[in-house]
């Protein structure tokens, strides 16, 4: 899932389209491809300056040296799904295109208009879940995670002799000691979005709540886990009365504008909270800590999962976009990380030892933020999920859960209308099997 870009992208609309068996079919009719093309053209939904000037600089490179065009379509994530198929449908399809969730990957896959891609992931090793193989095909190639974890104010932990908490009891207790004279203690989006999907379940999966079990039963209110979801909702409950006024309108904008403010002590986000510290409150980047999501007893802990990467659609010129993308990763990759150098955290595992990446100056700086962040994803004790990947592999049933936003309506019921925490996740477990019935 995510992260702050997903805020516009119209997973209900998406995800209607799933069971939509002659929606689908039209949607997905076979192409009529234009022949003899020397020009790729990439769909992008990576909106930031620098990032566009990254490719647009990449593009030239590439035809000064092959004389094959590139063109760079950018537009925001909410528009890219639908613009990509829309291209699909017309017969005149995006060669390359970002892909941000593992939903569209299945069903671009399914319907055959993406083509394997472990001619070039094969040459790395690569972060646990990235690359979301099927039937071991691999038909993305990620450039990032998006892992969420908490961000804490370390100065106001220092001021009053606290101590990164590894343990439930520790967490709200920090936050309730640092509510007050204008500071709220923490804020996680609490309202039906995508933002508390990705942001504000991490304390649910690290005490081992699970969705659907191995079999997909839905297993959220079944044995152990009804009693863990329902400590999950309290503890919730709990750190949502130090949470500024609005926590239930909260997205993603919010859960960084507010920490980059000063006006909350904890906040959940990706690696883009410490770009956009470093940008906008630059003697506050000297003064935060980060640390995983935790279970009640500290015996796990969890970060947030999201990546992006991307696809080569099934077409006459799928050759010469896989030569692109083959080019581009061994000669561009680095320039394009750097492009946002904290929030494109390297799903390629070698990018982390390599000189060139290390030599930015805010890599160099948060060196000891960027060894935290590699732990995340070698530490196999550290549980990397969410909301749309939860189950025994990548399918499409948790991406309904995600789309229909029932495990933050789950959070609505037991913090805004303080319903008890045990109906709240039997609410939500009979929802989830109504979703995926459909």
């Amino acid at each position: 899932m995510i992260k702050e870009r997903k805020e516009g992208l119209s997973r209900r609309k998406f995800v209607a389209s799933i069971g939509a068996g002659a929606a689908a079919s039209a949607l997905f009719a076979p192409a009529v491809h234009a022949q003899g093309r020397k020009t790729v053209r990439v769909l992008n939904n990576e909106t930031s300056i620098d990032t566009i000037k990254a490719l647009r600089v990449a593009a030239a490179e590439y035809e000064r040296a092959t004389g094959v065009a590139v063109t760079i379509d950018s537009a925001p994530i909410e528009d890219t799904f639908t613009k990509l198929t829309t291209s699909i449908r017309s017969g005149k399809p995006f060669d390359i295109a970002t892909v941000p969730f593992a939903a569209h990957i299945l069903l671009l896959s399914g319907e055959g208009h993406i083509v394997p891609l472990n001619e070039l992931t094969d040459k790395y090793k690569w972060g646990p879940k990235s690359l979301m193989a099927i039937d071991n095909k691999v038909y993305i190639y990620p450039y990032d995670y998006n892992l969420a974890w908490i961000y804490y104010r370390k100065d106001m932990y220092e001021s009053k002799g606290l101590k990164v908490p590894t343990v439930w009891s520790e967490f709200s207790a920090n936050a309730k000691a640092l509510n007050g004279n204008g500071m709220f203690g923490a804020l996680f989006p609490i309202g039906a979005n995508a933002a508390a999907n990705w942001l504000s379940t991490g304390f649910m999966f690290a005490e081992g709540v699970n969705i659907f079990d191995d079999k997909w039963n839905v297993a959220l209110d079944a044995g152990g886990n009804l009693k863990k979801a329902a400590s999950y909702l309290d503890l919730m409950a709990d750190v949502y009365k130090t949470m500024p006024a609005g926590a239930n309108q909260a997205s993603y904008s919010e859960s960084i504008s507010n920490f980059v403010s000063g006006k909350v002590a904890h906040a959940p986000y990706s690696g883009r909270m410490i770009e956009t510290l470093e940008r906008n409150a630059p003697d506050l980047a000297k003064k935060f800590g980060i640390f995983p999501y935790m279970a009640s007893t500290g015996k796990t802990e969890m970060v947030s999962m999201a990546n992006d990467g991307w696809v080569v659609t099934k077409s006459d010129n799928s050759e010469e976009a896989i030569k692109f993308l083959s080019w581009f990763t061994e000669n561009q990759y680095i320039n394009y990380l750097h492009s946002a150098p904290m929030h494109f955290q390297p799903a390629r595992l070698d990018v982390y030892d390599d000189p060139r990446w290390l030599a930015h100056p805010m890599i160099e700086k948060h060196k000891d933020i960027v060894a935290e962040m590699r732990r995340f994803i070698t530490d196999p004790k550290v549980i990397m999920t969410g909301v749309d990947t939860d189950g025994p592999q990548i399918d499409l049933r948790p991406a309904k859960v995600f789309e229909r936003f029932i495990i933050p309506e789950m959070l609505e019921n037991r913090c805004l209308k303080n319903m008890p925490a045990d109906e709240c996740a039997k609410i939500a477990a009979d929802k989830i099997r109504k979703a995926i019935a459909g």
